[in-house]
């Protein structure tokens, strides 16, 4: 029987309406607002008294309380986080120089619910087959973010196994965590699969947060939910302790309000982890000074950036060509080249719903799930088979009538890397070459942009980096403008995602007065 830790907020009551007031608080004469603050914002708010860390803690746990029985973005909350933000504010205090501390110091974080913390919360990848299992240890993000003083607030909702049991289930559905609401408009999807660790960063429930993604997870849910996210180059940050799907393609990244705070996070949480082996080559993309300092209002001076009309035309929806085109001139405006026009061969094969990534993802799939989840202290499942099992006997708390459990099904037939499989990797890597980075190369590319999430496959497959930002609303429902570069690419692409945001500032916090609580 599920206790989640969501039940605490009763001791929370009496604080109830003082968290309220702390959305716009007044300290020393000067107004400071909580909703929409930024990392920085919120710094110095700790370096002039004019707020501590418990004093957000409690603003979120407030905000939470009010909004997540309606937009189901939280699975659960760390009924240690007043205490962590106890011992912030101590360090703060006592630690000389403060300069010396983290820019996420004190800063609470919510994790996507694939995301291993070794603690009082569960780590369930949204589904009952995985709750009260034991992790092995933190995630590496995780252990990244504790080293920095960053606070985990909780587990934000995904789409439950990343989006890999069923086809046929909903965008932001779990078991375990039910279905994520986009808080712009109620009828529109929140994407997947870090839907609940978008919807949060929307809705001001953290400061910042973290997703994953292994084909546009981090990149859709940013647009729909009309913040900035960041997927990094494959290994740049430790998938060790993530529910993999594939660690060819999987990555963990930021997803933010801003693309400061996003710099600012993936300054913390990419860098080797030993118990992932690619972040050990991957870390010598890493600049020399850190991500923030490519926070460049002139970002997209002089850069060249390719346009794929192709994937301009991928939706269908006429009423996102005037968005679009207004930003193409935007991108001139601010010094870019835009060069139009170009082709990917085989688009049609790689865009395809029955792709040689889908092929591989299943077979792979089944390798590292099976994979983790022998690896797990205690768990009532060990195996892909065990996971099917369970969802059969408890149908009606997993929805299986409902959605089925087809990718699954589809996994566990499947034997190794075989024949196929071995095609399916040899036309990824043929299509990574030819069809993305010798696109990239020959045209003298800084970038390539594109509409939501849709650059996300030409991505995984090369294992390279994109950056989505804000960029408008259709009919209420926001849309986002994508970058996407080669492996190593993040510097660039912040000052290219940075010049956009700064010349466009697009991003307005979601009214949430239609929806009904």
């Amino acid at each position: 029987m599920e206790k989640p830790n969501l039940h605490h907020f009763s001791s929370l009551l009496l604080v109830f309406l003082f968290t309220l007031s702390l959305g716009t608080r007044t300290t020393t004469g000067r107004k400071f607002s909580i909703r929409e603050a930024t990392i920085d914002d919120l710094q110095l708010a700790f370096k002039h008294n004019q707020l501590t860390s418990r004093q957000l803690v409690q603003f979120y746990l407030g905000e939470i309380k009010r909004l997540n029985p309606f937009l189901k973005a939280v699975i659960e909350v760390n009924p240690d986080a007043l205490y962590l933000a106890d011992k912030a504010d101590y360090e703060r205090k006592t630690k000389a120089p403060p300069t010396s501390l983290s820019k996420l110091h004190g800063i609470p974080i919510l994790v996507k619910d694939n995301i291993a913390t070794k603690d009082k919360l569960n780590t369930t990848a949204g589904s009952y087959a995985l709750l009260g299992s034991v992790v092995p240890r933190d995630a590496g993000v995780v252990t990244k973010l504790r080293n920095a003083g960053a606070i985990i607030l909780g587990k934000a909702s995904l789409s439950e196994w990343s989006f890999w049991r069923s086809n046929d289930a909903p965008s932001g559905w779990s078991a375990r965590g039910g279905q994520g609401v986009n808080p712009y408009n109620s009828l529109a999807t929140p994407c997947g699969s870090s839907s609940g660790s978008a919807i949060s960063a929307a809705a001001n429930l953290a400061t910042v947060t973290l997703g994953t993604e292994t084909d546009g997870s981090i990149l859709c849910p940013s647009s729909f939910n009309s913040v900035v996210g960041i997927k990094p180059t494959n290994g740049l940050t430790s998938r060790a302790g993530v529910v993999p799907i594939s660690l060819r393609q999987d990555t963990v990244g930021p997803i933010c309000r801003t693309v400061s705070d996003a710099a600012h996070v993936l300054d913390v949480i990419a860098g080797i982890d030993q118990n992932d082996i690619a972040t050990t080559e991957a870390s010598r993309y890493i600049p020399k000074g850190g991500y923030a300092r490519f926070l460049r209002r002139d970002g997209l001076r002089g850069k060249r950036i390719g346009i794929v009309r192709a994937l301009f035309n991928i939706s269908g929806q006429t009423s996102l060509t005037p968005i679009y085109e207004k930003h193409f001139n935007t991108l001139r405006k601010c010094g870019a080249v835009l060069v139009d026009n170009l082709e990917i061969p085989h688009f049609d094969e790689i865009y395809s719903d029955g792709s040689s990534e889908n092929t591989a993802l299943s077979a792979e799939f089944k390798i590292y799930i099976n994979t983790y989840l022998k690896e797990l202290v205690a768990s009532p499942v060990r195996s892909l088979a065990d996971l099917i099992a369970f969802n059969n006997k408890n149908a009606k708390l997993e929805k299986v009538k409902e959605y089925g459990q087809g990718l699954f099904l589809e996994a566990e037939a499947t034997n190794g890397i075989g024949k196929a499989e071995k095609a399916a990797l040899l036309n990824l890597a043929r299509f990574a070459k030819d069809d993305y980075v010798n696109l990239v190369t020959k045209n003298k590319l800084d970038a390539v942009a594109a509409p939501i999430q849709y650059v996300s496959p030409l991505l995984a497959i090369s294992g390279s980096p994109g950056v989505i930002v804000p960029a408008g609303y259709d009919d209420g429902v926001p849309v986002g403008l994508s970058f996407g570069g080669l492996r190593g690419w993040e510097p660039k692409l912040i000052e290219m995602a940075y010049g956009f945001e700064q010349a466009t500032r697009i991003r307005k916090p979601p009214s949430l007065k239609k929806l009904k609580f």
